[in-house]
């Protein structure tokens, strides 16, 4: 149990705690992680039975990981002490671990059987932040669970110590679940019933509108296919597409696509590529640092495309370029250097610039990558 302050509830918790182990017949102790509190909490925790573990460094999850590290036990069930969380539904958790999860999350939503009281969880979390965030983390990484936020879960020790954790606030939670989702971890989850927490003489840790943010900054990080690739690659086609419309001046139902279509399907092609890039340096940065498992097909990729290659095609894109801004000061040239027909001229100009953005872009990212790639090896 992670603790700041918490002396309206702690002693509540940890009592509950003990009598579902007893009432179980399951071996076990009650781990109080103390964040610092100066309400007396770690003191009412150990005369209610539990081993108080002081963690200095502040932050919910650095709470946490202190407790897990201090912990004895095999299977870890974890729940705030603010009594929100009712500790005799712990068996349940147990029960699943024993059947050979990895992780095994509690469930507050009705989606998952679960029960959430009146009073106990804001209308917003209930109807938008966590049905919202628990969907991206089904889609974007493969998470089974309906209910990403529930602070009341269980899981074998040595399985949450190999992924390797980072986060020390409040995405904690959310991080063990996308880092379980992405080691392949067997993945379980139980309805419980969520209650007004206890608290009289503080309010809740949490901020809807930071946290909500700071959960999405996550999710964003640890998916640079979702935030970086996908949106590259259709920036890409609109640019390709605006190229093909723009380049022979296409009209279509009296609309007509010039030069100015031509310099936003640029500013498309130069964003698509640029974003594309951007997902494999994050993606080969992240697995050398741990962050992500190792990815056979990118890994593949660097291997086919090496150093040297990413350089020639810059090249041949500088180059390219160079041809097409060449012809236009030529023809710039023929007109003595006087005013042109901006129209035909900018079908020079605008390729000839985005080719030579997207040579230079190619070749410096060449050499960034293959770096992080070394390093990765």
């Amino acid at each position: 149990m992670p603790c700041l302050n918490e002396a309206d509830t702690v002693a509540t918790c940890v009592g509950k705690a003990r009598r579902a182990l007893a009432e179980a017949g399951i071996a076990g102790e009650i781990v109080v992680a103390d964040n610092g509190s100066s309400d007396g909490s770690p003191e009412l925790a150990e005369a209610a039975g539990a081993r108080v573990v002081r963690v200095s460094e502040r932050g919910y999850g650095s709470a946490l990981m202190g407790g897990i590290a201090a912990a004895r036990g095999r299977f870890v069930v974890m729940g705030d002490a603010d009594d929100s969380y009712d500790f005799l539904e712990l068996p349940r958790l147990v029960a699943k671990l024993r059947e050979g999860h990895d992780l095994v999350q509690g469930c507050r939503l009705p989606s998952g059987g679960g029960r959430v009281l009146p009073g106990a969880m804001p209308p917003l979390h209930y109807w938008l932040g966590n049905p919202l965030f628990s969907m991206l983390a089904r889609t974007w990484f493969g998470s089974p669970v309906r209910d990403v936020y529930c602070g009341l879960r269980g899981f074998r020790r040595e399985f949450q110590l190999s992924l390797g954790q980072r986060c020390t606030g409040m995405e904690f939670a959310t991080e063990m679940v996308l880092r379980a989702a992405l080691a392949r971890g067997s993945i379980a989850e139980v309805p419980i019933t969520l209650h007004p927490d206890g608290r009289r003489a503080h309010p809740p840790h949490l901020a809807t509108f930071r946290d909500g943010w700071r959960t999405l900054r996550l999710l964003l990080l640890y998916s640079p296919r979702s935030l970086f690739l996908q949106p590259g690659f259709a920036l890409l086609v609109l640019g390709l597409l605006g190229y093909a419309l723009a380049l022979p001046g296409v009209s279509i139902g009296g609309v007509t696509f010039d030069a100015h279509t031509l310099l936003f399907a640029s500013l498309g092609l130069i964003v698509g590529v640029q974003s594309v890039l951007f997902f494999l340096v994050t993606k080969t940065y992240a697995i050398s640092e741990g962050l992500l498992p190792p990815d056979p097909r990118l890994r593949r990729a660097i291997e086919l495309v090496q150093l040297e290659t990413g350089l020639l095609i810059g090249l041949v894109g500088v180059a390219a370029g160079a041809v097409f801004l060449l012809v236009a000061v030529n023809d710039w040239r023929l007109a003595d250097f006087g005013r042109l027909d901006y129209a035909h001229t900018m079908r020079l100009v605008i390729p000839g610039a985005t080719l030579v953005a997207l040579g230079v872009q190619a070749a410096m990212s060449s050499f960034l990558i293959s770096l992080l790639a070394m390093q990765r090896r």
